[in-house]
C-alpha cells in the first residue's frame, strides 16, 4: 500500500530543506554585503563622499553622508517589499526570489567596480547611491519571499526554527562580511587595503549570489503557493479551511484595513530588534573607531565577538519560541536590551575593563539581539494570511529597518557629534526596545500553535 503513494512523496519530503537551503542562501548574501558596507564604512567614506581639498580628513561629515547614502537603500526597501511581495503573493515565491537575488548580485558586484571620486568626480557618489538603491529594493523582497517560504515549508511545530534561519543566515552573513574585511586588513597593509582591497568583499558576491541562484531556480513552492490545487496535502488544506483559521483561500479575504493594523503591529514588535541589530553589529565598527579610538582591526574583532553572540543564540530562541510561544523569548530579549545596553556599553568605553570582559560584554550584546531574531519571522509571518504574506511581512520588516535600523548609523553619528555624548547608541538600542516590548505584550500566547492562515 505505501508503493502506490510512494512516488509523489519524494518531493513533499524534500521540499522543507530545500526551501530551508533556497531561502537562507539568498538572505546569506544580502546581509554579507550589508556587512561589509559597515564595516568599510570609513573606507568608503574616503573614497566617494571626501572632497579632494579634505582627502586627509573631514570630520565626522563624510562618514555621516556615507550613513545617508546607507540609509537611503533602506528606505527603498519598503518599495521593494511591496513590489515584489505582491508579485510573490500573486505568481508565487519562486519567481520572485529569483528575481531579487539576480538583482542584488549585479549590484553588490558593480559596487566593487565603481570608480572613486578622485576618478569620476561628482558622479562617484550619485553611482554608488543608484547601486545602494538597486540594493534596497531587491531586499525588500527577498524579506518576504524568504520568510514566507521557510515558515510555510515548515514541518507542524518547527515553524520558528525554520524561521529563525533566515535570522541565521543574517548573522552568517554579517560575520563572513566582517570576517572577510577583518582578514583583508590583515594580510593586506592600510595603503593597500584603502587602495584597492576593500573593493574585494563587494567583487565576492559574484559566485555567492550565483550559487543562491542555482539552488532558487530548483525550488518548488509551498503547499497552496503555486501549484494546482490537488497538490495540496489534504491534512493542510482541511486545518487551512478550519472555522476561525482565517485563511484567504477558503473564503475569507483580508481586509485592507486588517492588513494595514497587522503592518503597524508588525513594526512596533520588531522596531527594538531592527534598531538593537544594526546598533550592535552593523554600526558598531565605525562608532568604535570614530568614537572611542580603536584601530580597524580592533572595531572588526569586536564586531565579531558580537555577531558569534547573536549568531549562537539565534536557533535556540526560535526552537524554544516552538515550545512555549514567541511572546515570552521576544519579550525577554526586548527587556534585556533596554536593562543591559547602558551596562554594557559603559564596559566597553572603560579603558580598565581587560580584554575577556569585554569579549563577553560584546557577546551578551549580540545575544539579546538573539532573542528578537530567532522567532521574529515565525512571529510575522503568523500575522498575515497567505493571500498577503508576502506582502505584509515583507513591508513591516522593510518599514521597520527603514527608519530604525537604516538610520541607525546615521542618527548615532549625527548625534555623537553634536551632544558629545558617547552613550548615544546605548540609548538608541534601549530606547527602541522598551517600545518594542509594549507591542510585543501583544501577542497571543497560542499563535505559535495553530496552522498557518
Amino acid at each position: 500500500m505505501t508503493p502506490s503513494v510512494a512516488s509523489p512523496a519524494p518531493p513533499a519530503a524534500t521540499r522543507p530543506r530545500r526551501a530551508l537551503l533556497a531561502g537562507s542562501a539568498g538572505n546569506f548574501v544580502e546581509w554579507y554585503e550589508f556587512g561589509v558596507y559597515g564595516c568599510f564604512a570609513t573606507v568608503i567614506a574616503a573614497h566617494f563622499f571626501t572632497p579632494a581639498t579634505q582627502a586627509g580628513g573631514g570630520g565626522a561629515g563624510p562618514l555621516i553622508t556615507t550613513y545617508a547614502s546607507f540609509a537611503l537603500a533602506f528606505f527603498f526597501r519598503p518599495a521593494g517589499a511591496l513590489l515584489f511581495g505582491r508579485l510573490g503573493d500573486r505568481i508565487g515565491r519562486r519567481p520572485v526570489l529569483v528575481l531579487v537575488i539576480c538583482l542584488m548580485t549585479c549590484a553588490t558586484t558593480l559596487i566593487g567596480l565603481l570608480p572613486t571620486q578622485a576618478t569620476a568626480g561628482a558622479a562617484a557618489p550619485w553611482l554608488l547611491t543608484l547601486l545602494r538603491a538597486l540594493q534596497g529594493l531587491s531586499a525588500g523582497g527577498e524579506f518576504g519571499g524568504a520568510v514566507a517560504l521557510m515558515t510555510e515549508s515548515a514541518p507542524p511545530g518547527r515553524r520558528g526554527r525554520y524561521g529563525a534561519w533566515q535570522s541565521f543566515t543574517v548573522a552568517l552573513g554579517l560575520l563572513a562580511g566582517a570576517g572577510t574585511a577583518a582578514l583583508l586588513a590583515t594580510v593586506l597593509s592600510p595603503a593597500t587595503l584603502h587602495d584597492w582591497g576593500w573593493r574585494v568583499p563587494f567583487l565576492l558576491a559574484l559566485p555567492l549570489g550565483l550559487a543562491a541562484l542555482w539552488l532558487r531556480t530548483g525550488l518548488v513552492e509551498p503547499p497552496g503557493r503555486g501549484e494546482p490545487p490537488g497538490l495540496v496535502e489534504p491534512s493542510r488544506a482541511v486545518t487551512a479551511a478550519a472555522p476561525g483559521a482565517g485563511n484567504p483561500d477558503a473564503g475569507a479575504r483580508p481586509t485592507a484595513g486588517a492588513t494595514v493594523r497587522a503592518v503597524v503591529l508588525g513594526i512596533g514588535r520588531i522596531t527594538g530588534w531592527s534598531a538593537a541589530g544594526y546598533t550592535f553589529l552593523v554600526v558598531l565598527p565605525s562608532y568604535l573607531q570614530s568614537t572611542l579610538g580603536a584601530s580597524f582591526q580592533e572595531a572588526l574583532i569586536a564586531t565579531t565577538f558580537a555577531n558569534l553572540g547573536f549568531a549562537a543564540s539565534i536557533l535556540p530562541a526560535g526552537t524554544l519560541s516552538d515550545r512555549i510561544g514567541r511572546r515570552p523569548v521576544m519579550l525577554c530579549g526586548a527587556l534585556a536590551v533596554a536593562l543591559l545596553a547602558l551596562p554594557l556599553l559603559h564596559l566597553l568605553q572603560d579603558p580598565g575593563t581587560s580584554a575577556p570582559a569585554k569579549a563577553a560584554a560584546l557577546v551578551c550584546a549580540g545575544a539579546t539581539v538573539g532573542l528578537l531574531a530567532g522567532p521574529g519571522p515565525a512571529m510575522l509571518a503568523e500575522m498575515f494570511p497567505a493571500r498577503v504574506r508576502c506582502t505584509g511581512l515583507g513591508v513591516a520588516y522593510a518599514l521597520a529597518n527603514a527608519v530604525f535600523a537604516g538610520c541607525a548609523g546615521l542618527v548615532i553619528t549625527t548625534l555623537t557629534d553634536l551632544t558629545g555624548s558617547t552613550d548615544i547608541p546605548a540609548y538608541y538600542a534601549a530606547g527602541a526596545c522598551a517600545l518594542s516590548a509594549a507591542a510585543l505584550a501583544t501577542l497571543r500566547g497560542d499563535d505559535h500553535l495553530g496552522p498557518l492562515r
